[in-house]
C-alpha cells in the first residue's frame, strides 16, 4: 500500500473543518449543476388569443402540469407579448441600474418565461445580485425570523426562548416539534412567550398542513410558510400534490386571516431524483413562479432543507442568492433561508449569509436558531444562539441592520421569567400539568433542554389533545391572562386576533411593530434608486445596534485614575544621571508607570512586574536603577534613552501596558537586542527572564533569546485597549512635561512600610 506523500502543513490542512463537507463534480443529466446547464431550454414564448401556446421550446399540448400552471397563472401575458424585442442582458442591466425604478422593472420580470429568467440571472455576478437584491426586495426595512424549538418539546423553555428571541428583535418566530402531538402546546408556548418579549411578533408552528391550519384557525398561530412547492411534476405527484391543491390550501389560510408563504429551494428536485435533466436554479425558477401564480404573499427559499445539495456543486451558493433575488423580481416577500446547517466551516457558513445580510432581505433568515442547535428540531440553523454576539458585532462593524440588537443579561432573565410565569398561569387555569416554580427557574437559566426538570410527557400530550380538540381558543388565553397579572400580554394576543379580522398584514412583506402598526411593501415600499435612497438606518436604530456589552468605555478608562493598590511604591530620588558602573542595568519606565496606570494590559501589577525584572538582574550579580523617561511614550525611545543612561549601556524598557524591550546604547532606536511587543503574552516568569538576559548582555555573555508564543489573536482582543492606554499615557506625559519638563527622573521601589516611615 502506497503511503500518501504529505507535508506536516498539508496534514493539518487536510483536517480543516471545510474538508468534512461533501462536494460533488457537476453531473448535468441528473441535475447536479447549479445554474448554468447546457441542458436547460432556450427562452421562447408564443401567445394566441391571450393564451400561451408555446413556452421555452414546448408546445402547450406538451406542457406538464407545472408548466401549465405557470403559463396560465404566473406570467403577465399582456406584457409578455412585448418581450420579444428585449434580451436577458438588457433586463439584467435594468435590475442593477439604480436609475430604473423597481416598479418599472416588475413590468418586465413578471412577464418572462422560466428560461428567460434563468438567462437574466446567469448574466449577473454575485456583487450585481447583491445590488439587485437591495433594490428589488418589496419592503424597505429588513427584518429577521427565528427558530425556537427544543428536543423535549418542553413548554416552559419554549416560552422563555420565544420571549428572549422577541426581545432580541426577531419579528417572526417559528417552532416545530419532536413529537407531532406536542404541536398545540408548542404553539401556545411561543405565542405567549413572544408577546411577553415584544408585542406584535407573529408566530407559526411548522407541522402537518391540516394541523397547522387548525392551530391558526384556533388563534394559536398567526402565519405559515411550510407549504412546499416543487419544480417538476413527478416530485409534486410523489407528494400527493399539485400546484392547484397548494393554491387552494393557501386560500384557506388567507381566508382565515393567516399570513402565508410557500416554501421551495434550489436542489429539492435533485434530492428527489426528478430534475427533468435541468439545472437546480431552472427548477427553482418554476417553484417561484408557482408561488406567484398561486397569489401567496411570499416565499421561503434559499435552498432551505436542501442547502447541502447546491452547496456541494460549483457555483451553488451563487444559485441560492439568485433564487432569493428571483423571488423579489416576481414581487414576492422573500424569507432568505440560512435556516439549515450546511457546512462544518465557520468561514463558509458566514460567507453563505453575507450576500443576504449585506443586501438586506424582507427576512434575512427564515429561521435563525434562537436556541443552541442541539435543541433545534429543524435540524439546526446556519447561525444559532452561540452566534448572537458575532452576528450583532458584524452588523456593528458594517453598519448593517440585521433585524436584531444586543440585549443585557438582566433584561433577558427578567423577560424569560415573566414568560414562564405567564404560561404557568395559563396551565393552572386550564388544569393542565402543573408548571412548578423550580421548573421555571431551571428554564430561565438553562443552556439546553438537558438542564431542565423532566416533565410528565404523557400528561402533556393529553393536555395538547385537550387544547386542540376542546373548546379552547386564543380568546380563552386572552381572558386567562387578563384575569391574572399579565394585562400587557393579554392585550398583545388580543391585538393579534383582531389583526386576523382586519387582514392588513396579509399584504406582501407584512410584519407588525410593537404597537401593531403594519409595516409592509405597501406603506414601507422599497424605493432604492442609488446612494442616499432606500433603507437608511435611523440614529435611534443605529444606537440600538452598536451598544454591545463587550465594548469598553474608552473615555471612562481615559478619565478615571487607576485605583489599583500596589504593595510597593516608586519614590522619586531626583534627576537621572548617566551611570558609570559597568555592572548596572537601567530599567526605563514610561511616564504613567505605577502612577496613573498601575497594571499591565493583562492585569499584572507594576510593582510585582518590576520586582521580577530586578530579581532577574540580581540573579546574574548585577545592579539596577529605575529611571522614568518623560520625553516620549514610544517603547523604542524609552529603551534607547535608558540605555544611554546605563553604565553598562544595556537597558530594559517598559511601557505601562506591559510591552518590553532590551536595548543597547549604540543601536538605532528602532533596532534592539530583544523586543516583546505582545504584552498579553508576558507573565512574571518571562519578565524575570528579561531581567536575566539584560544582565547577561551587560556581562558580554551570549544570551539565548527569550521565546514567547506568538498569538495572532492577541491583536483583535487587546489592540483597541492598548490604544486607549497609550492615549492615556501620552496625554499624561504632556501634562507632566509642563510641570517637570523632559528630564529623566530616577526612582527607587520601596514597600508601604518604608513609605510610612519616610
Amino acid at each position: 500500500m502506497n503511503k500518501k506523500l504529505i507535508t506536516k502543513r498539508l496534514e493539518v490542512l487536510e483536517k480543516r473543518a471545510v474538508n468534512n463537507d461533501c462536494f460533488v463534480i457537476d453531473w448535468l443529466e441528473e441535475g447536479f449543476v447549479a445554474m448554468e446547464s447546457p441542458l436547460d431550454p432556450e427562452p421562447s414564448i408564443n401567445i394566441e388569443n391571450g393564451i400561451i401556446v408555446e413556452m421555452d421550446g414546448k408546445k402547450r399540448e406538451e406542457f406538464d402540469f407545472v408548466e401549465l400552471f405557470i403559463a396560465d397563472n404566473a406570467i403577465n401575458v399582456e406584457q409578455a407579448a412585448k418581450m420579444n424585442s428585449i434580451t436577458p442582458l438588457e433586463v439584467a442591466r435594468m435590475i442593477v441600474d439604480p436609475n430604473i425604478k423597481r416598479e418599472e422593472i416588475l413590468n418586465y420580470t413578471t412577464a418572462l418565461t422560466p428560461a428567460f429568467l434563468l438567462k437574466v440571472l446567469n448574466s449577473l455576478n454575485v456583487v450585481e445580485m447583491m445590488m439587485a437584491l437591495q433594490k428589488m426586495r418589496p419592503r424597505k426595512t429588513p427584518k429577521n425570523q427565528a427558530h425556537v424549538t427544543n428536543a423535549k418539546d418542553n413548554p416552559v423553555l419554549l416560552a422563555c426562548d420565544a420571549a428572549e428571541a422577541a426581545l432580541r428583535g426577531f419579528d417572526e418566530i417559528e417552532t416545530t416539534v419532536a413529537v407531532l402531538r406536542d404541536a398545540p402546546l408548542n404553539a401556545l408556548s411561543i405565542l405567549v412567550g413572544s408577546q411577553v418579549g415584544r408585542p406584535g411578533v407573529i408566530t407559526q408552528c411548522a407541522v402537518e398542513e391540516a394541523l397547522e391550519l387548525k392551530l391558526g384557525i384556533l388563534g394559536f398561530t398567526t402565519y405559515a410558510e411550510t407549504i412546499s412547492v416543487y419544480g417538476t411534476e413527478k416530485v409534486f405527484i410523489d407528494g400527493d400534490d399539485t400546484p392547484w391543491s397548494k393554491a387552494f390550501l393557501a386560500s384557506a389560510y388567507a381566508s382565515r386571516g393567516i399570513k402565508m408563504r410557500f416554501t421551495s429551494g434550489t436542489g429539492a428536485e435533485t434530492l428527489m431524483a426528478n430534475t427533468n435533466g435541468n439545472s437546480m436554479l431552472y427548477n427553482e425558477i418554476k417553484c417561484v413562479m408557482i408561488a406567484r401564480g398561486a397569489g401567496v404573499q411570499g416565499l421561503q427559499n434559499g435552498s432551505i432543507s436542501c442547502i447541502a445539495i447546491p452547496a456541494s456543486v460549483s457555483g451553488g451558493l451563487k444559485a441560492v442568492l439568485a433564487e432569493n433575488l428571483l423571488a423579489t423580481m416576481l414581487d414576492l416577500e422573500v424569507a432568505a433561508g440560512s435556516d439549515q446547517t450546511f457546512s462544518h466551516s465557520d468561514l463558509r457558513r458566514t460567507a453563505r449569509t453575507i450576500p443576504q445580510l449585506f443586501s438586506g432581505a424582507d427576512l434575512i433568515f427564515s429561521g435563525y436558531s434562537a436556541v443552541p442547535n442541539k435543541d433545534n428540531m429543524f435540524a439546526g440553523s446556519n447561525f444559532d444562539y452561540y452566534d448572537f454576539d458575532d452576528f450583532n458585532i458584524i452588523c456593528r462593524d458594517f453598519k448593517i441592520d440585521g433585524g436584531l440588537k444586543p440585549v443585557k443579561s438582566e433584561d433577558i432573565i427578567k423577560i424569560r421569567r415573566r414568560a414562564a410565569k405567564a404560561l404557568q398561569e395559563i396551565y393552572e387555569e386550564l388544569e393542565f400539568s402543573i408548571i412548578s416554580d423550580e421548573e421555571i427557574e431551571a428554564a430561565v437559566y438553562a443552556n439546553t433542554s438537558d438542564d431542565l426538570i423532566e416533565r410528565n410527557r404523557v400528561n402533556d400530550l393529553k393536555c395538547a389533545k385537550k387544547l386542540v380538540d376542546g373548546n379552547i381558543n386564543g380568546l380563552d388565553i386572552v381572558r386567562i391572562l387578563y384575569r391574572g397579572d399579565y394585562l400587557e400580554v393579554s392585550e398583545a394576543i388580543f391585538n393579534l386576533l383582531k389583526q386576523r379580522c382586519i387582514g392588513d398584514y396579509l399584504q406582501t412583506s407584512a410584519v407588525f411593530d410593537r404597537n401593531f402598526n403594519v409595516i409592509s411593501a405597501i406603506n414601507d415600499k422599497n424605493d432604492y434608486s442609488g446612494p442616499g435612497t432606500g433603507y437608511r438606518m435611523s440614529d435611534i436604530r443605529w444606537n440600538d445596534i452598536k451598544k454591545i456589552d463587550q465594548a469598553i468605555d474608552s473615555k471612562k478608562i481615559f478619565e478615571e485614575d487607576d485605583e489599583q493598590i500596589l504593595e510597593y511604591s516608586l519614590c522619586e530620588i531626583g534627576r537621572a544621571k548617566r551611570g558609570k558602573s559597568a555592572d548596572e542595568i537601567v530599567i526605563g519606565i514610561s511616564v504613567a508607570f505605577a502612577d496613573s496606570i498601575k497594571k499591565t494590559i493583562s492585569n499584572i501589577n507594576h510593582d510585582i512586574l518590576l520586582k521580577e525584572i530586578m530579581a532577574g538582574i540580581e540573579e546574574e550579580g548585577l545592579n539596577y536603577r529605575i529611571i522614568k523617561i518623560l520625553e516620549s511614550t514610544d517603547l523604542g525611545y524609552i529603551g534607547i534613552a535608558a540605555a544611554k543612561l546605563s553604565g553598562s549601556g544595556i537597558s530594559v524598557g517598559l511601557q505601562s501596558r506591559g510591552t518590553a524591550i532590551i536595548h543597547q546604547k549604540d543601536l538605532n532606536p528602532l533596532n534592539n537586542l530583544e523586543l516583546f511587543p505582545q504584552a498579553p503574552l508576558l507573565d512574571l516568569k518571562l519578565y524575570r527572564q528579561i531581567g536575566k538576559n539584560a544582565a547577561k548582555y551587560a556581562k558580554g555573555m551570549d544570551a539565548d533569546p527569550i521565546f514567547v508564543d506568538n498569538d495572532p489573536m492577541a491583536r483583535p482582543k487587546f489592540q483597541p485597549l492598548a490604544a486607549v492606554l497609550h492615549i492615556k499615557e501620552t496625554r499624561y506625559m504632556e501634562a507632566i512635561q509642563k510641570e517637570k519638563g523632559k528630564i529623566p527622573i530616577e526612582y527607587k521601589l520601596i514597600s508601604k512600610k518604608e513609605v510610612n516611615n519616610e
